[in-house]
């Protein structure tokens, strides 16, 4: 896979909120998606004392969601934590072990934010400009919108709103248990990302691409 060079990583905080700002005008809204045959989790954890950053990409078979191939990629860390600006933190490494799988997936399931950000361009809508990939942001915590109580049931969903905009939705992926922040990334609607989230789950809290993400992701000594 060969992605374009349309920014520098190493840039200041004010000019990484610049750079969002501009590419968030390129993010598709709607379905573009073909028939998906391959599914990817992709998430980060860190070594080393945050020095190291460990990006993994796991490519399940989609409807069964087998495991196909997984990559993991390590960069040196080159940009500090900063609130609403994790992908230029993470990208780097994710993009480094993408670009060495043999199967490309279909769709990218993100543990992050698409647009249920602030400027409406996170992580997982980063990926999908930069890539070409649709893309969805499946986040286990709220980083911006206020929603309605979630029903108790699995499936249920309620919208995240920010001011008057749907930013996202509020899922119950399992009964009883914390719900799951969706938003569009790139190039699908947001009830697409829903069903698909919905597809990838079994009899726990997160879809099966990102439990096996985050199993490469994490270090014994670092839970990422």
């Amino acid at each position: 896979m060969v992605v374009a060079d349309r920014h520098p990583w190493d840039v200041t905080p004010s000019r990484a909120r610049e750079i969002q700002r501009v590419l968030c005008q390129e993010v598709v809204t709607q379905d573009q998606l073909q028939t998906v045959h391959y599914v990817a989790g992709i998430d980060v954890g860190f070594e080393q004392g945050g020095t190291v950053t460990r990006a993994a990409v796991a490519v399940l078979r989609f409807p069964t969601l087998e495991l196909q191939e997984c990559a993991v990629a390590r960069r040196p860390t080159t940009f500090p934590y900063v609130p609403g600006l994790l992908s230029f933190r993470e990208m780097p490494a994710v993009l480094e072990a993408l670009s060495s799988l043999e199967q490309l997936p279909d769709l990218c399931l993100c543990d992050g934010q698409g647009l249920a950000h602030p400027r409406r361009f996170g992580l997982a809508c980063h990926l999908g400009v930069l890539t070409g990939l649709p893309s969805i942001g499946v986040a286990k915590t709220r980083l911006i919108g206020t929603h309605a109580e979630v029903p108790p049931q699995k499936g249920a969903c309620v919208p995240l709103m920010d001011r008057e905009e749907v930013i996202g939705a509020v899922l119950r992926s399992r009964a009883g248990i914390k719900p799951l922040y969706i938003s569009v990334g790139h190039k699908l609607s947001l009830s697409t990302a829903i069903h698909y989230v919905m597809a990838c789950l079994s009899r726990y809290r997160l879809p099966e691409t990102t439990r096996w993400a985050h199993r490469l992701a994490s270090t014994p000594s670092e839970s990422g």
